[in-house]
């Protein structure tokens, strides 16, 4: 059996979270430190440096790392990295930290502290140039381009001592897994290619159509689900991990499939979302990524396909995660099951193809849903959720 994957970048993972003594000593440290109240999306940044999802930053990216993530993909080492990673300040806060000082970053909502930081500079930047190389467009629609636009006007950059994980493991208990946990899950379970399946939506039969291929070609498969943020009218992570769960349970020979949850919030970036994905699950240990049609998309603001024909346009040794690239699924009544548009050669009249907009409108209204989109496990707790919100 071959090892799993090498961390990005590194030969072990490099997480920045402290422990024991150094972290009690350094959060007193940090009550006495001028704070910054840190954004949601930030947040799940600074959990990610924690845990080593994002091995093998250091911290928040400087002038030179933005500039080479937005024009190349490379930070100012070289290193392969598709979408900044920085932290932002309004001009007033900026203007009271000095360079080479130290503050402590706190959550925006409880003000909590999250970490420590060594400020090392201080920049500004284009922010619609950030947009248009990373989103692909700087209409203020897109949710990701709305979230960069109405960031502070300066970035600071620095190493970090992270102090928390955001209250992720008390939220979501067993289901929140460390890059560390998964690696050790998957050496103990055997697996050294093993699949990640991201998912900020409940798994219908399509997903589990993917997810089913890529346990046929792979040791195992990680479906990994986005507890961060995500846009109005996309189902919670509480709701969505319980309706996964179900279908595994149900669907899934249980030694083939692991349950988890990340820290980030969505970035809706589509086909440089598909790489970061593919890169922090490297470093959680899987060898290959599902990438499906309209990975990380939203609106039309990206082609069907254009997520996978990314990971031709970078070079070959840039991941060692591999994309597993699958064509649009569905069920066809013609074949008498689930296929791909490679696989079935009918047309669209013997396709059930149901969009998230017509499946809430169903589920919010109290309409039958074909059995063959949805396992009924599932949409019991989708009714569920729905009854509840329309009260």
């Amino acid at each position: 059996m071959t090892g799993l994957v090498d961390p990005h970048g590194s030969e072990r993972l490099r997480p920045l979270l402290l422990q024991g003594q150094a972290l009690d000593e350094e959060r007193r440290r940090a009550a006495a430190l001028p704070g910054l109240r840190v954004s949601s999306r930030e947040r799940g940044d600074i959990v990610m440096l924690g845990i080593g999802g994002f091995t093998p930053l250091d911290g928040f990216m400087t002038s030179t790392d933005w500039r080479g993530v937005c024009d190349g993909m490379r930070l100012a080492s070289g290193l392969f990295w598709p979408i900044p990673i920085t932290l932002s300040a309004g001009a007033a806060e900026a203007a009271a930290i000095r360079t080479g000082q130290e503050i402590a970053l706190l959550d925006g909502e409880d003000g909590a502290p999250l970490a420590t930081m060594r400020v090392t500079e201080k920049y500004t930047i284009d922010k619609a140039h950030e947009c248009a190389a990373v989103f692909r467009t700087t209409d203020l629609a897109h949710p990701g381009v709305k979230m960069v636009m109405e960031q502070g006007e300066v970035n600071l950059a620095g190493p970090l001592k992270v102090l928390s994980q955001g209250g992720f493991p008390e939220k979501y208990g067993a289901l929140y897994m460390t890059p560390a946990q998964t690696r050790a899950l998957f050496q103990e379970r055997g697996w050294s290619r093993v699949a990640a399946f991201q998912t900020r939506n409940p798994m219908h039969r399509s997903h589990e159509y993917l997810a089913k291929i890529a346990i046929e070609v792979c040791d195992g498969l990680l479906v990994h689900s986005l507890l961060g943020a995500v846009k109005p009218g996309d189902i919670p992570a509480e709701v969505r991990t319980r309706a996964i769960a179900a279908l595994a349970e149900h669907y899934f020979v249980p030694s083939t499939i692991v349950q988890a949850g990340y820290p980030l919030d969505m970035r809706y970036a589509g086909p440089r979302e598909a790489l970061l994905h593919a890169l922090f699950r490297q470093n959680y240990g899987c060898s290959h990524l599902v990438v499906g049609r309209d990975h990380a998309g939203v609106g039309s603001y990206y082609g069907p396909f254009d997520a996978h024909r990314i990971f031709d346009e970078i070079p070959a040794d840039a991941l060692q995660t591999r994309p597993l690239r699958i064509d649009v699924s569905f069920w066809c009544y013609r074949c008498g099951g689930m296929a791909s548009a490679r696989t079935c050669p009918h047309g669209d009249a013997d396709r059930l193809q149901v969009s998230g907009t017509q499946l809430r409108k169903w589920l919010g209204e109290g309409h039958d849903v074909p059995a063959e989109f949805s396992r009924p496990e599932v949409l019991q707790i989708l009714r569920a959720y729905y009854a509840d919100a329309g009260r």
